[in-house]
């Protein structure tokens, strides 16, 4: 995609599994990412949704493909000590509690990264720490505190502080509101909005939740067992969604005020060490035929940047 700030190209992250055979957690996903936009990434929990978060920031290796970061390629086995580029994306990770050192002191976490890239200390970084917990939404008596003293919606908010501090442009938030109340989570969802367009930030947005990343997403991609099933504005997605799978997930969701069919998927998704041939799909697909089983679908456009890899389209 021209002009993306993100790009990636066949991207593959296989884990070994013993006997010569491996976990296919990412197998061939080619996305993009525009420059301030929000991209969600949806889909059923081991589906390869975090993987590939990981992957883009280097923490973990993909096996094949390309990440392409604005005009750059990277390459973490070589580019794993480039300070200045990691500056320029950050994580946000799904348990809070689990993500802050809890030995240490709110301020000392949030310092780490200042004092790891070399760009603050004394007075000035104390000003930096201040402003940082200001503008998610605390106040700088937190700064003293440990994380075990604060909530987790409290806690996500320093995280997202931390995420904020070196400047990025673009912020991976991996289930980054799954565990937190309901009421929390509009809170942090809203301060995302906020944030991203105070400081002009690019999300990618990974969730299993389709109202979550339907509220703060600009466009959203649905993924299968390692492989994106379809790409659409946001908007269109949930007025039309195509894929099969797409449409049972939406069909999942509780409504208040109109009735729509139950679509109840059979079994189990596939493992993911022997996926099945063709469509990754057509083992659960209330709709496969014969080419389903034995030839990959070729992704599809529906129009308006509508992506479908289904062979119901072609």
């Amino acid at each position: 995609m021209s002009g993306a700030l993100l790009e990636l190209e066949d991207l593959r992250v296989h884990f070994p599994a013993g006997r010569g055979a491996s976990v296919k957690a990412v197998d061939g996903v080619s996305i993009a990412v525009r420059p301030r936009e929000t991209l969600g990434l949806v889909g059923e929990s081991g589906c390869g949704k975090s993987t590939l978060g990981r992957a883009v920031v280097g923490l973990e290796r993909p096996v094949s493909g390309t990440i392409r970061f604005g005009e750059r390629v990277i390459d973490w086995r070589r580019e794993r000590k480039n300070l200045a580029l990691k500056r320029r994306m950050q994580f946000v990770f799904q348990d809070p509690s689990a993500s802050l050192n809890p030995r240490k002191t709110i301020a000392r976490i949030l310092a780490l990264p200042f004092i790891t890239h070399r760009v603050l200390s004394g007075i000035r970084l104390r000003r930096r720490l201040i402003e940082l917990v200001e503008i998610v939404g605390l106040n700088e008596h937190y700064l003293d505190r440990y994380p075990h003293e604060l909530s987790g919606g409290q806690k996500q908010r320093i995280g997202i502080a931390r995420s904020l501090a070196l400047n990025p442009e673009l912020i991976i938030c991996d289930e980054s509101v799954s565990a937190l109340d309901v009421s929390i989570q509009a809170q942090i969802l809203n301060l995302l909005r906020d944030l991203q367009e105070n400081f002009h930030l690019t999300y990618l947005f990974i969730s299993h939740d389709l109202s979550v990343v339907h509220y703060l997403s600009d466009r959203i991609a649905v993924m299968y067992l390692g492989r994106i099933v379809e790409i659409a504005e946001s908007d269109e997605l949930c007025r039309r969604p195509a894929h099969p799978y797409t449409r049972a997930l939406f069909s999942a969701l509780p409504l208040v005020d109109e009735q729509r069919e139950r679509i109840v998927l059979s079994g189990d998704p596939p493992n993911p060490v022997n996926p099945p041939s063709g469509c990754p799909f057509h083992t659960r697909c209330p709709q496969a035929f014969e080419r389903c089983r034995n030839e990959p679908p070729k992704t599809f456009h529906r129009g308006g940047g509508h992506l479908v890899a289904c062979h119901l389209y072609e």
